[in-house]
């Protein structure tokens, strides 16, 4: 648990890579079946250039047009109202229809940079005419049971290999949604259409950028005047200043640093690494008005959970910490701190597997469990007083976090220190993200200069992952 707080939860499922920009693919699904998808069924675009909905003639690939007359029979809701925060849950329901009727619900957004993301599901109304997606199953589509965000989570890129990835914490995305009439592909009509605004910063919480000495990061803060446990965030591989996951933690209470490690006027590989870096960070949050001592917590993915892991090795002041799907050897570059170091763990390309879909699998580069010269990579996790918890897919392709969990937890009992809680999600692949962020099944590395596969797993319902404070 986190020391000196209030009980208080943020919910994490899961996604994937950094990057979206790189033309490297990783495939991040294996247990997530095919799903039918909305695009040549639903043929709809955000922009509704021509004639509205309702003027008569069809658009190509839209619904038919329905008359003034009917539009409005159908009532479409979501509450919150007009907007919620992204990890916010939505009860969405549809009354005055008719008893029993068929209808398909679909949902869409555009990402910062204009790509479309669609989800769709058939339903039927119950005998008064209602809908609740907290209480109908989904019958087809995007998914199927009982899902009442899966509109959101579903939802798919028209683009392939595209990641739904927030960079402006401070404007939110814009979902639409629609109910159509039936459930064929074809003719069906627009009964009703809303819009709801999915934002990343809760009422009140504080955007603080900050560039003190060598420190690049955003500081966030809730509203009030705290002290507040404070944390630091650290994504994987990559580079920049991804702030959406430490942005929705404010929002919880927490004072969170979202730290790049390798951006702009920092360094722009990880050849090397230097643990003062983070040091500095630490110090700083510690120093601040508004953070609670007498130490911080540490919150990471992927590679940014193996320099958490470090910094609770090396470094002082850190009470408590949080690794999602890490290793416990140092990857990809070597890692000093004062006269200390730890060399890159080597890796074996020669063990890169291809799958039947063409891609690449990078499970068995690394050596597991190191040998020979990699056993000084490992990260001396013995050291630290800090405590762990380990979240840790169990389908993940891109190394094997559940050994590196188990073997960390290993030595930390062999020298007497606490026991870190181990949570594993069998299904669940490499990245695992806040809530409702739509399944990503393959996207882009930074690292790799090649196609990838990172199964995901199947992803689709572990949709409440807990963090304690």
């Amino acid at each position: 648990m986190w020391t000196g707080a209030e009980s208080s939860t943020l919910a994490l499922p899961h996604c994937y890579s950094d990057f979206p920009d790189h033309p490297t693919v990783l495939v991040l699904s294996r247990g997530a079946h095919e799903s039918e998808t909305p695009r040549d069924a639903l043929g709809r675009l955000h922009s509704r250039s021509g004639s509205a909905p309702n003027s008569g003639r069809a658009l190509p690939g839209h619904p038919t047009p329905t008359p003034p007359s009917l539009l409005m029979e159908a009532r479409l809701t979501l509450e919150p109202t007009g907007r919620s925060c992204w990890d916010e849950p939505l009860r969405i329901t549809v009354r005055g229809l008719a008893p029993e009727q068929p209808v398909t619900l679909c949902s869409s957004l555009r990402d910062e940079k204009g790509a479309l993301f669609r989800a769709h599901a058939l339903y039927r109304a119950d005998a008064h005419g209602e809908l609740d997606l907290a209480r109908a199953p989904a019958l087809g589509g995007s998914f199927t049971g009982l899902e009442p965000m899966g509109l959101i989570w579903a939802m798919e890129p028209e683009r392939p290999f595209w990641r739904l990835i927030k960079r402006d914490v401070q404007t939110p995305f814009v979902v639409e949604l629609e109910v159509l009439d039936g459930h064929e592909p074809d003719g069906r009509r627009l009964l009703a259409r809303t819009v709801h605004e999915r934002h990343f910063m809760a009422p009140g919480v504080r955007r603080v950028p900050v560039r003190e000495g060598r420190v690049r990061t955003t500081l966030f803060l809730p509203p009030g005047n705290g002290p507040f446990p404070g944390i630091i965030n650290l994504f994987g591989v990559g580079g920049g200043l991804l702030e959406y996951r430490a942005s929705l933690l404010a929002g919880k209470g927490f004072a969170v640093m979202a730290l790049a490690y390798y951006y702009k006027d920092l360094p722009k590989d990880m050849d090397i690494i230097r643990l003062e870096y983070f040091e500095e960070a630490v110090s700083y949050q510690l120093r601040h008005p508004q953070v609670k001592g007498p130490g911080i917590g540490l919150l990471g993915i992927s590679k940014g959970a193996e320099l958490c892991l470090s910094m609770a090795s090396f470094l002082n002041g850190i009470t408590a910490a949080v690794i999602i799907n890490g290793s416990m050897v140092n990857v990809a570059g070597t890692l000093y701190y004062k006269e200390e170091s730890l060399p890159a763990s080597s890796m074996n390309l020669e063990r890169i597997r291809v799958t039947k879909d063409g891609f690449k699998d990078v499970i068995d580069i690394l050596t597991v469990p190191p040998e020979g010269p990699d056993q000084k990579s490992i990260i001396p996790v013995e050291r630290s007083n800090t405590t762990f918890l380990f979240l840790v897919g169990q389908d993940d392709r891109n190394w094997k976090s559940e050994f590196y969990a188990r073997e960390a937890s290993k030595r930390l009992q062999a020298h007497g220190k606490e026991k870190p809680q181990i949570i594993f999600y069998p299904e669940t692949g490499h990245y695992i993200e806040p809530p409702y962020f739509p399944l990503c099944k393959a996207s882009t590395h930074f690292f790799f200069f090649f196609f990838l596969v990172l199964f995901f797993g199947a992803g689709d319902r572990t949709q409440g992952l807990a963090l304690p404070r």
